[in-house]
Protein backbone atom coordinates (compact mmCIF):
# COMPACT_ATOMS: atom_id res chain seq x y z
CA UNK A 1 0.00 0.00 0.00
CA UNK A 2 1.29 3.37 -0.85
CA UNK A 3 0.30 5.83 1.58
CA UNK A 4 -1.29 9.02 -0.19
CA UNK A 5 -1.42 12.30 2.23
CA UNK A 6 -3.56 15.28 1.49
CA UNK A 7 -5.17 17.78 3.50
CA UNK A 8 -7.44 16.58 5.86
CA UNK A 9 -10.88 18.50 4.91
CA UNK A 10 -10.85 17.91 1.31
CA UNK A 11 -14.51 16.56 0.06
CA UNK A 12 -15.42 12.57 -0.78
CA UNK A 13 -16.21 13.31 -3.91
CA UNK A 14 -12.76 14.98 -5.05
CA UNK A 15 -11.25 12.02 -4.66
CA UNK A 16 -13.25 9.36 -6.15
CA UNK A 17 -10.60 9.56 -9.22
CA UNK A 18 -7.91 7.82 -7.06
CA UNK A 19 -7.15 4.14 -7.51
CA UNK A 20 -9.29 2.17 -4.53
CA UNK A 21 -6.81 -0.84 -3.75
CA UNK A 22 -3.30 -0.14 -3.99
CA UNK A 23 -3.18 3.37 -1.59
CA UNK A 24 -3.53 4.48 2.25
CA UNK A 25 -4.84 7.92 1.72
CA UNK A 26 -3.92 9.68 5.25
CA UNK A 27 -5.49 12.96 6.10
CA UNK A 28 -3.25 15.65 6.99
CA UNK A 29 -4.36 18.43 9.47
CA UNK A 30 -2.10 21.96 8.84
CA UNK A 31 -1.04 21.82 12.45
CA UNK A 32 0.60 18.50 13.09
CA UNK A 33 2.05 17.95 16.43
CA UNK A 34 3.63 14.27 15.69
CA UNK A 35 5.57 12.37 13.30
CA UNK A 36 3.62 10.47 10.23
CA UNK A 37 4.58 8.31 7.49
CA UNK A 38 3.90 9.57 4.01
CA UNK A 39 5.23 8.23 0.59
CA UNK A 40 3.38 10.31 -1.77
CA UNK A 41 2.66 13.89 -0.49
CA UNK A 42 -0.19 16.46 -1.67
CA UNK A 43 0.29 19.23 0.43
CA UNK A 44 -2.71 22.36 1.21
CA UNK A 45 -2.62 25.35 -1.25
CA UNK A 46 -0.65 27.71 1.23
CA UNK A 47 2.82 28.23 1.60
CA UNK A 48 2.78 28.36 5.36
CA UNK A 49 0.54 25.28 6.47
CA UNK A 50 3.02 23.39 4.24
CA UNK A 51 6.36 24.57 4.96
CA UNK A 52 5.30 24.11 8.75
CA UNK A 53 3.72 20.07 7.58
CA UNK A 54 7.09 19.10 6.05
CA UNK A 55 9.23 18.61 9.38
CA UNK A 56 6.71 16.46 10.88
CA UNK A 57 6.39 13.93 7.81
CA UNK A 58 8.45 10.54 7.12
CA UNK A 59 9.26 8.91 3.95
CA UNK A 60 8.05 11.40 1.59
CA UNK A 61 9.75 10.50 -1.89
CA UNK A 62 7.12 12.56 -4.04
CA UNK A 63 5.57 15.95 -3.43
CA UNK A 64 3.19 16.97 -5.82
CA UNK A 65 2.11 20.58 -5.40
CA UNK A 66 -0.86 21.87 -6.91
CA UNK A 67 0.24 25.45 -7.27
CA UNK A 68 2.16 26.04 -10.35
CA UNK A 69 4.84 28.21 -9.26
CA UNK A 70 7.59 26.26 -6.80
CA UNK A 71 10.22 28.28 -6.13
CA UNK A 72 9.45 28.84 -2.23
CA UNK A 73 9.50 25.03 -2.08
CA UNK A 74 13.07 24.22 -3.65
CA UNK A 75 15.48 26.02 -0.19
CA UNK A 76 13.80 23.75 1.98
CA UNK A 77 12.42 20.76 0.17
CA UNK A 78 15.78 18.04 0.47
CA UNK A 79 17.59 16.54 -2.62
CA UNK A 80 15.98 13.16 -3.47
CA UNK A 81 12.40 14.16 -3.22
CA UNK A 82 10.94 13.98 -6.36
CA UNK A 83 8.51 17.62 -7.24
CA UNK A 84 5.90 17.86 -9.55
CA UNK A 85 4.34 21.63 -9.87
CA UNK A 86 0.84 22.21 -11.40
CA UNK A 87 1.55 23.66 -14.11
CA UNK A 88 -1.27 23.41 -16.57
CA UNK A 89 -3.70 23.62 -13.74
CA UNK A 90 -4.11 27.12 -13.75
CA UNK A 91 -3.93 27.80 -17.51
CA UNK A 92 -7.51 29.03 -18.15
CA UNK A 93 -8.22 31.38 -14.50
CA UNK A 94 -4.30 32.96 -15.03
CA UNK A 95 -4.90 33.31 -18.48
CA UNK A 96 -8.50 35.10 -18.48
CA UNK A 97 -7.57 36.91 -15.44
CA UNK A 98 -4.69 38.68 -17.49
CA UNK A 99 -7.10 39.19 -20.26
CA UNK A 100 -9.48 41.08 -18.28
CA UNK A 101 -6.76 43.25 -16.25
CA UNK A 102 -5.91 44.50 -19.61
CA UNK A 103 -9.32 45.40 -20.82
CA UNK A 104 -10.15 46.96 -17.00
CA UNK A 105 -7.27 49.31 -17.40
CA UNK A 106 -7.76 50.33 -20.78
CA UNK A 107 -11.55 50.59 -20.27
CA UNK A 108 -10.36 52.49 -16.80
CA UNK A 109 -12.54 50.16 -14.49
CA UNK A 110 -10.79 51.12 -11.18
CA UNK A 111 -11.02 54.32 -11.70
CA UNK A 112 -14.60 54.05 -12.67
CA UNK A 113 -15.52 51.64 -9.18
CA UNK A 114 -13.47 54.77 -7.01
CA UNK A 115 -16.06 57.37 -8.98
CA UNK A 116 -18.83 54.72 -8.29
CA UNK A 117 -18.24 54.92 -4.44
CA UNK A 118 -18.01 58.73 -4.36
CA UNK A 119 -21.64 58.99 -6.09
CA UNK A 120 -19.32 60.44 -8.36
CA UNK A 121 -20.74 60.94 -12.24
CA UNK A 122 -17.72 62.50 -14.22
CA UNK A 123 -16.69 62.17 -17.71
CA UNK A 124 -14.10 63.59 -20.13
CA UNK A 125 -12.91 67.12 -19.89
CA UNK A 126 -13.77 69.08 -22.75
CA UNK A 127 -10.75 71.00 -24.78
CA UNK A 128 -10.32 74.53 -22.02
CA UNK A 129 -11.95 72.56 -19.47
CA UNK A 130 -9.85 73.07 -16.12
CA UNK A 131 -7.18 70.19 -15.63
CA UNK A 132 -8.53 69.17 -12.26
CA UNK A 133 -8.92 65.47 -13.27
CA UNK A 134 -6.13 65.17 -15.40
CA UNK A 135 -3.07 62.72 -14.44
CA UNK A 136 0.50 63.50 -15.15
CA UNK A 137 0.73 64.99 -18.67
CA UNK A 138 3.74 62.77 -19.19
CA UNK A 139 1.49 59.96 -19.20
CA UNK A 140 0.59 59.69 -23.10
CA UNK A 141 -1.48 57.48 -22.22
CA UNK A 142 -4.40 59.66 -20.74
CA UNK A 143 -4.20 62.88 -22.67
CA UNK A 144 -6.14 63.66 -26.33
CA UNK A 145 -4.20 66.28 -28.28
CA UNK A 146 -7.56 68.13 -28.52
CA UNK A 147 -6.66 68.45 -24.48
CA UNK A 148 -9.59 66.34 -22.97
CA UNK A 149 -9.02 63.34 -20.60
CA UNK A 150 -9.28 60.01 -22.93
CA UNK A 151 -12.53 58.09 -21.31
CA UNK A 152 -11.55 54.53 -22.22
CA UNK A 153 -9.00 53.32 -25.08
CA UNK A 154 -9.56 50.01 -27.00
CA UNK A 155 -7.53 46.78 -27.10
CA UNK A 156 -7.92 46.01 -31.09
CA UNK A 157 -4.10 46.79 -32.42
CA UNK A 158 -2.43 46.96 -29.49
CA UNK A 159 1.14 45.16 -28.99
CA UNK A 160 1.29 42.72 -26.25
CA UNK A 161 4.44 41.02 -24.95
CA UNK A 162 4.51 37.92 -22.75
CA UNK A 163 7.63 37.23 -20.83
CA UNK A 164 7.56 33.87 -19.73
CA UNK A 165 5.46 32.25 -22.46
CA UNK A 166 4.77 28.67 -21.40
CA UNK A 167 1.62 27.11 -21.18
CA UNK A 168 -0.60 29.97 -19.65
CA UNK A 169 1.39 32.53 -22.13
CA UNK A 170 0.08 30.54 -24.85
CA UNK A 171 -3.59 30.52 -23.78
CA UNK A 172 -3.55 34.02 -22.89
CA UNK A 173 -2.54 34.53 -27.07
CA UNK A 174 -5.65 32.09 -27.80
CA UNK A 175 -7.86 34.24 -25.70
CA UNK A 176 -6.52 37.66 -26.73
CA UNK A 177 -6.48 37.27 -30.47
CA UNK A 178 -9.71 37.89 -30.50
CA UNK A 179 -9.04 41.50 -30.18
CA UNK A 180 -6.58 41.40 -33.43
CA UNK A 181 -3.77 42.22 -31.44
CA UNK A 182 0.38 41.71 -31.72
CA UNK A 183 1.77 39.51 -29.73
CA UNK A 184 5.46 39.45 -28.92
CA UNK A 185 6.78 36.57 -27.03
CA UNK A 186 9.75 35.76 -24.81
CA UNK A 187 11.02 33.11 -22.65
CA UNK A 188 14.20 31.56 -21.40
CA UNK A 189 15.78 30.84 -24.80
CA UNK A 190 14.68 31.58 -28.31
CA UNK A 191 12.64 29.45 -30.40
CA UNK A 192 10.88 29.91 -33.29
CA UNK A 193 8.47 32.97 -33.07
CA UNK A 194 9.97 33.05 -29.74
CA UNK A 195 12.72 35.57 -28.44
CA UNK A 196 15.41 35.15 -25.53
CA UNK A 197 15.11 36.85 -21.88
CA UNK A 198 18.47 38.73 -23.02
CA UNK A 199 15.86 40.14 -26.05
CA UNK A 200 13.81 41.65 -23.56
CA UNK A 201 14.74 45.38 -22.99
CA UNK A 202 14.68 45.62 -27.01
CA UNK A 203 11.14 44.84 -27.37
CA UNK A 204 9.41 46.61 -24.35
CA UNK A 205 9.24 50.08 -26.09
CA UNK A 206 7.01 48.63 -28.66
CA UNK A 207 4.70 46.89 -26.25
CA UNK A 208 1.33 48.69 -25.80
CA UNK A 209 1.00 45.75 -22.19
CA UNK A 210 4.00 43.47 -20.85
CA UNK A 211 2.36 40.81 -19.40
CA UNK A 212 5.07 38.71 -16.64
CA UNK A 213 4.64 34.90 -16.06
CA UNK A 214 7.81 33.81 -15.53
CA UNK A 215 8.49 32.05 -12.37
CA UNK A 216 11.01 33.39 -10.02
CA UNK A 217 14.58 32.44 -10.14
CA UNK A 218 18.08 34.40 -9.84
CA UNK A 219 17.69 35.37 -13.15
CA UNK A 220 14.06 36.91 -12.78
CA UNK A 221 14.51 38.71 -9.76
CA UNK A 222 14.49 42.08 -10.24
CA UNK A 223 14.15 41.94 -13.74
CA UNK A 224 11.84 44.92 -14.34
CA UNK A 225 14.29 47.39 -12.64
CA UNK A 226 14.79 50.90 -12.79
CA UNK A 227 16.45 50.63 -16.08
CA UNK A 228 13.84 47.85 -18.05
CA UNK A 229 10.72 50.09 -16.72
CA UNK A 230 12.34 52.96 -18.23
CA UNK A 231 12.08 51.12 -21.59
CA UNK A 232 8.19 50.89 -21.35
CA UNK A 233 6.11 52.56 -23.72
CA UNK A 234 4.96 55.79 -21.76
CA UNK A 235 1.26 55.38 -21.17
CA UNK A 236 2.11 51.48 -21.03
CA UNK A 237 0.23 48.86 -18.77
CA UNK A 238 2.65 46.23 -16.54
CA UNK A 239 0.55 43.01 -15.73
CA UNK A 240 2.85 41.06 -12.80
CA UNK A 241 0.74 37.31 -12.63
CA UNK A 242 4.55 35.96 -11.95
CA UNK A 243 6.15 36.45 -8.13
CA UNK A 244 5.98 40.00 -6.65
CA UNK A 245 10.18 39.88 -6.52
CA UNK A 246 10.06 39.70 -10.46
CA UNK A 247 9.75 43.87 -10.38
CA UNK A 248 11.83 45.80 -8.52
CA UNK A 249 9.38 47.59 -5.43
CA UNK A 250 11.09 50.74 -5.73
CA UNK A 251 11.32 51.62 -9.19
CA UNK A 252 7.81 50.60 -9.64
CA UNK A 253 6.72 53.20 -6.73
CA UNK A 254 8.87 55.65 -8.93
CA UNK A 255 7.51 54.42 -12.31
CA UNK A 256 3.82 54.90 -11.05
CA UNK A 257 4.29 58.00 -9.08
CA UNK A 258 5.69 59.88 -12.03
CA UNK A 259 2.75 58.89 -14.01
CA UNK A 260 4.68 57.10 -17.09
CA UNK A 261 3.21 53.54 -16.79
CA UNK A 262 0.16 51.79 -15.69
CA UNK A 263 0.14 48.51 -13.95
CA UNK A 264 -2.38 45.70 -12.74
CA UNK A 265 -0.61 43.46 -9.80
CA UNK A 266 -1.58 39.99 -9.02
CA UNK A 267 1.65 39.19 -6.99
CA UNK A 268 3.56 42.11 -4.77
CA UNK A 269 6.66 42.63 -3.03
CA UNK A 270 6.48 42.24 -0.10
CA UNK A 271 3.17 39.51 0.41
CA UNK A 272 0.71 40.34 1.81
CA UNK A 273 1.12 43.86 1.05
CA UNK A 274 1.08 45.35 4.42
CA UNK A 275 -1.48 48.05 5.54
CA UNK A 276 0.31 52.04 4.89
CA UNK A 277 2.42 50.78 2.18
CA UNK A 278 3.34 53.33 -0.67
CA UNK A 279 1.83 50.71 -3.56
CA UNK A 280 -1.68 50.75 -2.03
CA UNK A 281 -2.57 54.22 -3.16
CA UNK A 282 0.15 54.59 -6.09
CA UNK A 283 -1.92 56.14 -9.06
CA UNK A 284 -2.61 53.76 -12.17
CA UNK A 285 -2.37 50.73 -9.92
CA UNK A 286 -4.65 48.00 -9.66
CA UNK A 287 -3.89 45.08 -7.38
CA UNK A 288 -5.71 41.89 -6.39
CA UNK A 289 -4.17 39.90 -3.44
CA UNK A 290 -3.24 36.74 -5.59
CA UNK A 291 -6.26 35.51 -6.30
CA UNK A 292 -5.75 34.80 -10.26
CA UNK A 293 -5.61 31.58 -10.13
CA UNK A 294 -8.49 30.67 -7.39
CA UNK A 295 -11.74 30.03 -9.36
CA UNK A 296 -14.37 27.19 -8.27
CA UNK A 297 -13.70 24.68 -10.54
CA UNK A 298 -9.67 24.44 -9.71
CA UNK A 299 -10.04 21.65 -7.08
CA UNK A 300 -11.91 19.00 -9.01
CA UNK A 301 -9.32 19.77 -11.90
CA UNK A 302 -6.37 20.03 -9.85
CA UNK A 303 -7.60 16.45 -7.88
CA UNK A 304 -8.32 14.87 -10.73
CA UNK A 305 -4.73 15.50 -12.45
CA UNK A 306 -3.37 14.51 -8.66
CA UNK A 307 -4.83 11.04 -9.01
CA UNK A 308 -3.79 10.71 -12.48
CA UNK A 309 0.23 10.96 -10.77
CA UNK A 310 -0.52 8.68 -8.04
CA UNK A 311 -1.61 6.06 -10.74
CA UNK A 312 1.35 6.61 -12.58
CA UNK A 313 3.41 6.69 -9.28
CA UNK A 314 1.74 3.28 -8.91
CA UNK A 315 2.55 1.72 -12.56
CA UNK A 316 6.10 2.83 -11.96
CA UNK A 317 5.09 5.24 -15.51
CA UNK A 318 7.33 8.84 -15.60
CA UNK A 319 5.21 11.67 -13.52
CA UNK A 320 4.63 15.24 -15.66
CA UNK A 321 5.48 18.37 -14.43
CA UNK A 322 8.82 17.19 -12.98
CA UNK A 323 10.44 20.57 -11.86
CA UNK A 324 13.88 19.54 -13.03
CA UNK A 325 12.03 19.52 -16.27
CA UNK A 326 10.17 22.53 -16.34
CA UNK A 327 11.65 25.44 -18.03
CA UNK A 328 9.21 28.86 -19.33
Amino acid sequence: MVRIGLPDKIPADLLHDFPKNEIEIVQLRNQLDHEIEVEFWIPPMSNRATMEMFPHLRGVKVMQSLMAGVDWVLPWLPRGIVLCDGQGLHDTPVAEWVVAAILGSLKRFPEYRDRQQEQLWRGQLRPGSPPDDMTNPQDGRDHHPLGYRILAEELQKKTVLIVGYGSIGAEVERLIQAFDVKILRVARTAKAGIAAIADLKSLLPQADAAVLLMPLTQETRGLMDVDTLARMKPGGLLVNVARGPVVDAEALLAALYAGRIHAVLDVTDPEPLPPGHPLWSAPNCFITPHIAGSVAGFAARAYKFAAEQVRRYIAGEPLKNRVDDAGY
